[in-house]
């Protein structure tokens, strides 16, 4: 229902002050906070969508109080993200760590229940690097971003890229 002339100009000039304001505290805040998302960026994002919402529907909340929210919601993020570089016990809290499923053309069974995923997507994900066989491939990981990572042989004695992932034999190579 239409309630005013008034309302809808409300909306139309909080509505982008407010999205200019969350603009630049996104710009100033630094690429961390639009990165690939896992647990605590999802939140994030959804808070600021929701803070969005109220600053312009809203006439409770002030333009001050939607920047302010914004603000907030940048700095808690960055803190948590400065906790989690100087501390493994947050790093381990905030994030999943990497899951191998497929370890040198065989599919972690375990490990894709575990996940839930199918075999059919660990398949597609292979597809999608136009590699036709499991038997080619040294290992498929479940990142913590939710991706797939493929990796097709391993081409010296290195792993180093392997060494967080959960269930990859520590100390193996294929020499």
């Amino acid at each position: 229902m239409f309630n005013s002339w008034a309302a809808l100009l409300h909306t139309l000039i909080i509505g982008s002050l407010a999205y200019v304001a969350l603009i630049i505290l996104l710009r100033i805040s630094g690429k961390r906070t639009l990165s690939t998302w896992n647990a605590f960026d999802f939140i994030v994002t959804v808070a600021f969508g929701s803070t969005l919402a109220s600053t312009l529907l809203s006439r409770d909340t002030s333009l001050i109080q939607g920047v302010l929210g914004f603000a907030l919601l940048v700095f808690l993020q960055f803190i948590i993200s400065w906790l989690s570089i100087r501390s493994k016990k947050v790093r381990e809290w905030l994030q999943a760590e990497p899951t191998l499923l497929l370890h040198r053309g065989e599919l972690q069974h375990k490990a894709l229940k575990r996940e839930r995923i199918t075999e059919g997507e660990v398949r597609a994900a292979l597809r999608a690097k136009g590699i036709a066989a499991l038997e080619d491939v040294e290992a498929v990981v479940l990142e913590t971003n939710g991706r797939f990572s493929v990796i097709e042989e391993i081409r010296d004695t290195s792993i180093s890229a392997l060494i967080d992932v959960k269930g990859y034999p520590r100390g193996t190579s294929r020499f």
